[in-house]
């Protein structure tokens, strides 16, 4: 029979799997959705048992399709929703429901931590998205139940956990606790010690290293004909990177789903970062990337079409906004509907439309909504060129992706060459790619790219639009520090 591998994504929304060949084309792929626990504002939970409910029936869709027959499945490999906090007790099991990403509860550990170490830890901004901060806070507010954790891990690797019997965290997913130290790649035990949260660190792997095997009785229930090696994966940021093939030195992506990332890779561990810029390790051997983070990216897109264009797809919005002039004629957005991570750290901050007279039109509103959407982007872009990175080519995934229109607007605002893929699976991808390089299908990331990544089309900057669009940005800039106080006080009231 023919090999395949699996690559599994654990989003927040959604878990999608995906089945490839040897010559990195996707036999098939299935999607199953998950809840969200939103027990009060700032609360984002999730339960651990559900992500392995839904990878469960991923795999068996797969492994019992009738695309699959051909092919024997012989690794996975996984990317996962970073910074969530699974807290596990001696038996293995989580102690409460799983404290995500995007949850806000725990401003004030964050203050306790820059009080000691300053704004930055560990080579990262010290933010409410991080893990530290979570595990401080049930610490704090549920100490009967911290005392029951034994181990900490990550969301897919507690996935990876009961699918395999085996407990690893891998560094890519560590890098984004804040209790990683970049220097020693060894946990910063005595930042643990100084919050007291006790010895609860769970052993470090590789992103390509081979941590197990699915154990029995899944192999039979789970429908693989035979043992299945699995490797460790990614966060779903450094396995995007992989999928869209950004492996190399100054390799730059731009993603846009429901929050918008600036990937930039590099092979020093020196940082010199600001404005929340992260620093991961990469899933690629001995690589890292610079990260700058807009929380509501998509999610602005979402907001309009709900509220203003019910009826509208939105590919029709989007052609909307194309009517539009640059500047979306002088009216700007800023999309802070969730806080913002990069440059400014603000929970609290929100969004604002700057300009509207009765001569806008909905039109005017779109274009200002994708505009402000790739300003906040442009952000982080301009503080990586800062930091020394010369950014002259992104390649481009996600929803931001899927417009020529859009595509266009990124590279005359960035002022670089914009690749739009051929084929696009996300995080996914880059999982699968892990797992087909653990499997020695290729000697190098290099040559697995080459197999699997395919530019269709790059999109050149325009100089004169760009400098029209300096223009704006240099106002938009501005926004912050004239409404962060005012928001803040609207949410006081």
């Amino acid at each position: 029979m023919k090999e395949a591998v699996l690559g599994i994504d654990l989003g927040t929304s959604a878990v999608k799997i995906i089945a490839v060949n040897q010559s990195g084309h996707v036999i098939t792929s299935t999607s199953v959705p998950l809840n969200l626990i939103q027990s009060q504002p700032g609360y984002s939970e999730q339960d651990p048992e559900e992500w392995f409910n839904a990878v469960k029936t991923g795999i068996y869709q797969l492994n019992h399709s009738d695309e699959m027959k051909l092919y024997k499945v012989k690794g996975i490999s996984f990317s996962g929703q970073m910074h969530g906090l699974v807290a596990l007790d001696k038996e293995g099991h989580p102690v409460r429901h799983a404290i995500l990403w995007n949850d806000t509860r725990n401003s004030e550990q964050c203050k306790q931590i820059r009080s000691v170490y300053g704004e930055r830890l560990n080579g990262n901004p010290i933010l409410e998205g991080f893990t530290l901060p979570k595990m401080m806070w049930v610490s704090t507010h549920e100490p009967e139940l911290w005392k029951k954790v034994d181990v900490f891990v990550l969301p897919k690797d507690y996935v990876r956990y009961r699918l395999t019997g085996k407990i690893h965290m891998e560094y890519s997913d560590a890098a984004s606790t804040l209790l990683l130290n970049p220097e020693t790649h060894d946990w910063s035990k005595e930042v643990g010690d100084t919050f007291d949260i006790g010895d609860v660190y769970p052993s470090l792997v590789k992103s390509t290293d081979e941590v197990g095997t699915i154990q029995e009785p899944l192999v039979s229930e789970l429908g693989f004909t035979s043992s299945v090696k699995v490797f460790a994966g990614g966060g779903d940021n450094a396995c995007g990177a992989i999928g869209a093939g950004i492996i190399n030195d100054n390799d730059t992506l731009c993603s846009i789903g429901t929050s918008g990332v600036i990937v930039n890779v590099e092979k020093s561990n020196q940082t010199h970062y600001k404005n929340n810029i992260h620093f991961f390790d990469h899933s690629v051997p001995n690589t890292y990337y610079a990260m700058g983070v807009t929380l509501a990216a998509g999610y602005s897109l979402n907001w309009l079409k709900r509220t203003f264009f019910e009826n509208d797809t939105f590919d029709e919005i989007v052609k909307q906004a194309s009517t539009s002039s640059i500047g979306a004629n002088r009216l700007l957005f800023a999309p802070y509907l969730a806080g913002e991570r990069t440059p400014h750290g603000d929970a609290f901050i929100r969004g604002s439309f700057i300009g509207i007279s009765g001569n806008h039109s909905k039109s005017d509103f779109a274009r200002a909504v994708l505009e402000g959407i790739t300003f906040s982007l442009y952000d982080s872009i301009q503080l990586m060129r800062e930091a020394g990175k010369e950014i002259t080519h992104i390649t481009s995934i996600g929803g931001g992706a899927k417009s020529e229109f859009w595509l266009q607007m990124q590279a005359d605002i960035f002022n670089a060459s914009i690749r739009k893929l051929k084929h696009e699976e996300g995080p996914s991808m880059g999982a699968a790619m892990i797992a087909a390089y653990g499997l020695q299908w290729f000697d190098s990331f290099d040559d697995c790219v080459a197999q699997f990544i395919d530019v269709e089309h790059i999109y050149e900057p325009n100089l004169q639009r760009h400098q029209q669009y300096e223009s704006y940005y240099n106002i938009y800039k501005q926004i912050y520090q004239h409404t962060h106080q005012l928001t803040e006080a609207l949410l006081k009231i």
